[in-house]
């Protein structure tokens, strides 16, 4: 049996080793600004730089292509262009033919100076010599322009073909590489996604991660949430999954697109869980207030001024969602329920959907 002593001593042993893993970081804990300090940044900056490796790759890859396009028709111009040569030079050919019989006819296959001796007219027979040499000459020069020709047009075909299977090598490099950046790509948002559905099963939001924004552009005061789309739900559709129509409208995109802010404004909430899985809330000058939803990620806090354009979080699929989506609204509040249609009201700002 241990002594009161020596429990007494272990007290104050065990309160300091509880001090030293309470003092110690956690996976998920941030920097003191609500912002991450762990894995989450990573992910995050790792999607957002595949998507735009990926974006840069199909580019590449499509300009890749359109210059093979291009080479190959110069291929198949070459090859008709010589095979047009070619003809040519076999119509050549039988007309010479043909002149060589014609010849050995009126002569009888006869020496040129057995038919001086023989006919009737000298004169006569010497203007047909010299047609019949005149001709000679002139198609003889016509079959060696069209052989000349002949050697380019090969040669040119060789030289396009060459350059073509470069590019069509050039171009499979360029498929394989891009679709090992997409498969890359895929699996870090999904890990990412992953993030995010466990912080809205906590109903705690993991705080913002801070991504290298893109170079500003636009020259309007206003933009699309994201840039690259294609519409889905619109507002006031009928639907299982809402109760009173939808309230917004739908952009079909990928996990991990960047979600820009429409609209200069302020950031006046950043929530998880629910309904919306994380959302962002931002306020507009004009008493109107955008709504951002079923994020994966955001890269923005409660309070930031944001600029038209700016990224302020990542699409995902989080919440009441069958799929991955950026759900866009439109307020006259911060709260649900006073939404209007997004679309004529952007329209109205220069800013179309379609």
């Amino acid at each position: 049996m241990r002594s009161p002593r020596l429990r007494l001593l272990l007290v104050p042993v065990l309160l300091c080793a509880l001090a030293v893993v309470a003092a110690r970081p956690t996976d998920a804990a941030d920097d003191g600004a609500g912002r991450r300090a762990d894995g989450d940044t990573e992910v995050s900056t790792q999607v957002a730089r595949l998507y735009e490796d990926a974006a840069l790759a199909t580019r590449r890859y499509e300009a890749g292509r359109q210059d093979a396009e291009v080479q190959r028709a110069r291929a198949r111009r070459f090859e008709e262009l010589l095979d047009r040569e070619r003809r040519e030079i076999a119509v050549l050919h039988q007309d010479l033919g043909r002149i060589a019989r014609s010849q050995y006819r009126d002569g009888g296959g006869l020496p040129l100076t057995a038919q001086i001796i023989l006919a009737d007219d000298f004169d006569e027979l010497m203007r047909g010599q010299h047609v019949f040499s005149r001709t000679t000459v002139a198609l003889n020069n016509a079959v060696d322009k069209s052989r000349r020709a002949e050697a380019r047009l090969a040669a040119d075909e060789a030289k396009a073909t060459k350059v073509l299977r470069r590019l069509e090598q050039r171009s499979a490099e360029l498929a394989a590489l891009k679709q090992d950046i997409e498969q890359k790509l895929e699996e870090a948002r999904w890990r990412l996604q992953g993030l995010a559905d466990v912080s809205v099963a906590a109903g705690a939001c993991r705080g913002s991660v801070r991504l290298d924004q893109p170079r500003q552009t636009q020259a309007g005061a206003w933009v699309t949430p994201v840039a690259v789309y294609e519409l889905s739900a619109g507002f006031g559709s009928g639907g299982s999954r809402w109760a009173n129509g939808h309230t917004g409208q739908d952009f079909a995109v990928p996990i991990g697109t960047p979600v820009r802010a429409v609209g200069a404004g302020r950031v006046v909430k950043v929530s998880c869980g629910g309904a919306f899985g994380i959302e962002v809330v931002i306020e507009h000058p004009g008493g109107y207030y955008t709504q951002y939803a079923h994020l994966a990620a955001v890269t923005v806090d409660q309070g930031d001024a944001v600029a038209p354009g700016q990224w302020i979080g990542q699409s995902g699929t989080s919440g009441n969602s069958t799929g991955p989506h950026l759900h866009f609204e439109v307020r006259v509040t911060p709260e649900t329920g006073s939404a209007v249609d997004p679309v004529p009201w952007l329209a109205a700002r220069g800013v179309p959907l379609g």
